[in-house]
C-alpha cells in the first residue's frame, strides 16, 4: 500500500489519537484491541450502525476472517472510545434476527444514501445487495454483527 493510501486509512485512527475524535461524533468509534498472536495492543475505527442501551453495533465488514473481529473473540476488548464517552469494553455478537434489526434500522436512518450503502455493502460480499430482507438475513451470516458495551 503506498504512503498516501496508508495515510488515508489511518487519518481516523490519528484523530483518536489527538483527543480529537470527538469530531466523528457518535458515527464511528475507536476500538483498541489486544494481538492473538503478537500480544502488540491495536485500534480500529469502526462505523456504528446502531446503538442501544449504551450498547453500540458495528459490522465486521471483512467477514469473520478481520483480524480485529478475531482478536477479540481471542481476548476481550480492551477499550472503546465514542464521541467523548470512553469505556472498558464487553462484546458479543448478535443473533441474526437482532442483526437484520439493526441493519434495517441503519438502513432506513441512511435512506438518502441508501444506493451507495447498497452498492458498497455489495462489493463487501461479493453480491448484489438489495436491502430486501432475505438479503439482510444472508448478509447476517456473512458479515458478524459486533455489540459492544462498558465491562461490568
Amino acid at each position: 500500500m503506498n504512503r498516501m493510501m496508508r495515510f488515508v486509512f489511518r487519518a481516523p485512527v490519528r484523530l483518536y489519537d489527538h483527543g480529537l475524535g470527538r469530531l466523528l461524533g457518535r458515527r464511528f468509534l475507536c476500538l483498541t484491541h489486544i494481538g492473538r498472536k503478537s500480544g502488540r495492543m491495536y485500534r480500529t475505527v469502526l462505523e456504528v450502525v446502531g446503538s442501544a442501551g449504551g450498547e453500540y453495533f458495528v459490522v465486521a465488514g471483512l467477514g469473520s476472517g478481520a483480524d480485529w473481529f478475531r482478536n477479540i473473540e481471542a481476548r476481550p476488548p480492551v477499550e472503546v472510545i465514542v464521541g467523548a464517552r470512553r469505556f472498558p469494553a464487553a462484546h458479543r455478537v448478535l443473533g441474526e434476527d437482532e442483526a437484520v434489526s439493526v441493519i434495517a434500522g441503519y438502513e432506513h436512518r441512511n435512506r438518502l444514501a441508501a444506493p451507495v450503502v447498497r452498492f458498497l455493502l455489495g462489493k463487501l460480499l461479493g453480491w448484489r445487495y438489495d436491502g430486501s430482507d432475505f438479503a439482510r438475513r444472508r448478509m447476517a451470516r456473512q458479515l458478524p454483527l459486533v455489540g459492544l458495551r462498558p465491562r461490568s
